[in-house]
């Protein structure tokens, strides 16, 4: 399949994201504080570059596993269907959770991975999102803290992708169609 031709502008630099990274993870430092354990659940793929720059800040006893949902395969929009291609490992219930996710768009994807690990009874369920795009939003749920929020662009970089390209980028940025 052949992609149209792009190019990337630069939204947010990597020293902004260096940035609110270190601020976002002494904020949920500060709300777990006590904590015996936090499971870090990043969400994968998109969050992958984020959740290793945030559990490297967080000041706690930090376990990370991983949660595949996927509602966008190589499109640019939500089909609404959100599938869980990879499990946790590990059990949640009485724990203190964390959900990493790279991007609240539509709304679909969290609002599902939420409704699956509150069943599973954790201590408390937050969610940690590095880009918010609310205006896209068709499902009511919002992060419990967010990095950046941002306008109504496709946009790529620090793991974020367009049909799997682009994740290894430093910095956020947004993708144009130059035909």
């Amino acid at each position: 399949m052949s992609q149209r031709p792009y190019v990337i502008d630069q939204m947010i630099s990597a020293k902004a994201i260096a940035a609110r990274v270190e601020a976002l993870a002494a904020e949920i430092t500060t709300h777990f504080h006590g904590s015996e354990r936090l499971i870090v659940v990043g969400l994968l793929r998109g969050s992958f570059m984020f959740i290793a720059d945030l559990v490297r800040e967080i000041d706690l006893p930090v376990e990370v596993d991983f949660l595949e949902a996927s509602s966008y395969g190589n499109a640019t929009h939500s089909s609404k269907e959100v599938r869980i291609l990879k499990d946790l490992r590990g059990e949640i219930a009485g724990q203190d959770v964390l959900v990493v996710e790279d991007i609240v768009d539509s709304g679909f994807t969290l609002s599902h991975v939420k409704r699956l690990l509150l069943s599973r009874n954790p201590k408390r369920l937050e969610v940690c999102a590095l880009l918010d795009k609310p205006s896209r939003r068709e499902v009511d749920i919002k992060a419990s803290w967010t990095g950046f929020e941002i306008p109504d662009e496709f946009v790529v970089g620090y793991g974020l992708d367009f049909a799997q390209r682009n994740r290894n980028l430093p910095y956020i940025g947004k993708v144009r169609f130059t035909e």
